[in-house]
């Protein structure tokens, strides 16, 4: 018996990443019907396919962990209750599946039975009677043609599938997050608040599929909301896969302005120049930005308060904790105060934001570069972390120009990607001129992609921005077509 699967969970079978399958789909390499991929078509598209090779539950997991640096790590099985949930529903699918077999059983036999007694003509009565044995056998015997089914199966208990209604996209739910918690760390921009069970932004409808709630909850949800399967993704789990209707943010624009007052969780050295500023948000207000994007931040003060407008450094999949790469810089009163030692762990600061439009977008190429220039590589961290959650591109390229001695002040986090994934590949350079090393770099990556198929996103000084930018927009050669305009972003944040 033929099985389909959805695009999430056919990748996490054969190992690749949703951003390949849907290119594939989209080439016409891969059949798709009405958003599922059937078993047998994916193992046509990948013959090696194979249930031991396709650990990628513990793979991911780890992966994401070491990459990502994530300093609390969290179980990938879920809760015992949720897990005998979810065993008890795969029981009820098998017992139903397995009913149905039976019933296509007895009637092939019926059929060929009722050929045998009578018979429209020899030859068409023999024919039809091979052909249906010939099915039945296959049915009975399908073991090998299915070998992921096994896989698929267990995958099922340990996770449940989320397709998101109108847009189409999908992500896991994993060990024991909320709905909300999972699609953040895949990447979405699902509509959210306080992610603690109080505002009511997070509601979505239900349209198929179990639930449980594993928050309480002091919003109330009307009785017409509740009947029309409302609930709020901040405090339930999803005990099966399922579906549900919300909307999700697909620019800035849909993000709305906010303010809170975040406490400075540690300052780290990250260099003689070069400062680790992390944040944590209230657990009743987070921020919920896109990645790439800036605040401005505020620290009150005797003679008026200091403002400087910042790049996030961290991923939105983890919205309390804000992290902000911080340059030492003469003409920036909030950075002299940081390497001054005059904020310490346990005070807070102002949250503004967020601002900006060094964005992924929704449309992404196969093929992402980034450029970087001394803290602009913040941002870009920002970005590629979202964009390995969101499983959004097929290849990374990051270059990356050190225009001082602690220019490459994460050089260990750009190596650890590198090991991790395969489709990875970081470029390190040094150039105390910034506008001579912008285009140098910038033409090294074109010299090493298509830009037909590639975005850039360059980030650092604004001198560096420009150099990089005219050389990509003007192209490697002529004859060599050079980078769209739409295909291109830069931000200066410094």
């Amino acid at each position: 018996m033929s099985r389909s699967l959805t695009v999430s969970r056919a990748a996490q079978l054969v190992g690749v990443s949703r951003a390949v399958l849907q290119r594939m789909i989209g080439a016409g390499e891969l059949a798709q019907s009405e958003g599922l991929v059937d078993v047998d078509e994916l193992l046509r598209a990948f013959p090696d396919a194979r249930v031991e090779q396709s650990g990628l539950l513990e793979n991911v997991t780890r992966i994401r962990e070491e990459a990502f640096g994530r300093r609390v790590r969290e179980f990938v099985l879920p809760s015992p209750e949720l897990l005998s949930q979810r065993v008890l529903v795969q029981s009820e699918e098998l017992a139903e599946m397995r009913r149905h077999l039976q019933a296509y059983h007895e009637l092939v036999a019926a059929t060929i039975e009722l050929l045998d007694r009578r018979p429209a003509s020899a030859a068409l009565a023999e024919e039809t009677r091979e052909m249906l044995e010939r099915g039945l056998a296959q049915v009975l015997g399908s073991e090998s043609d299915n070998r992921l089914d096994a896989m698929t199966d267990m995958l099922k208990v340990v996770s449940a599938n989320v397709v998101v209604r109108p847009s189409g996209r999908e992500f896991l739910v994993q060990g024991n997050d909320s709905i909300l918690q999972a699609g953040l760390k895949a990447g979405l921009g699902l509509n959210y608040g306080c992610a603690g069970g109080n505002c009511g932004l997070c509601k979505a409808r239900v349209i198929s599929g179990e639930t449980r709630q594993i928050l309480q909850s002091d919003y109330s949800l009307s009785a017409a909301e509740r009947a029309q399967g409302y609930l709020l993704l901040c405090a339930h789990t999803a005990v099966g896969d399922m579906v549900i209707e919300t909307l999700e943010a697909g620019s800035p624009a849909d993000i709305p302005e906010q303010e809170l007052v975040a406490r400075v969780r540690a300052l780290q050295p990250l260099g003689p120049n070069t400062m680790l500023l992390h944040l944590q948000a209230p657990r009743s207000a987070r921020l919920r930005f896109l990645a790439g994007q800036s605040v401005t931040l505020g620290l009150a003060q005797r003679g008026g308060d200091l403002h400087a407008t910042w790049p996030i450094a961290s991923c939105p999949c983890d919205d309390r904790n804000l992290h902000f790469h911080v340059a030492r810089d003469a003409g920036d009163p909030l950075a002299e105060r940081l390497f001054a030692g005059a904020v310490k762990s346990g005070d807070t600061l102002g949250v503004h934001g967020p601002s900006g439009d060094f964005v992924l977008g929704t449309e992404m190429p196969p093929r992402a570069v980034f450029l970087a220039c001394d803290t602009g590589f913040g941002p870009v961290k920002s970005l590629i972390e979202h964009a390995m959650a969101a499983e959004a591109v097929e290849r990374f390229s990051l270059y990356w120009l050190a225009s001082r001695p602690d220019g490459h002040y994460l050089a260990n986090q750009c190596e650890a990607w590198t090991d991790a994934f395969d489709e990875f590949d970081y470029h390190a350079a040094s150039d105390d001129d910034v506008v001579r090393g912008g285009s140098l770099l910038a033409k090294r990556a074109l010299d090493e992609g298509d830009p037909g198929t590639s975005r850039y996103f360059i980030a650092g000084p604004q001198a560096f921005v420009d150099a990089a930018a005219r050389r990509l927009l003007r192209g490697r050669r002529a004859g060599r077509a050079p980078v769209r305009d739409h295909l291109l972003t830069a931000l200066a944040p410094s």
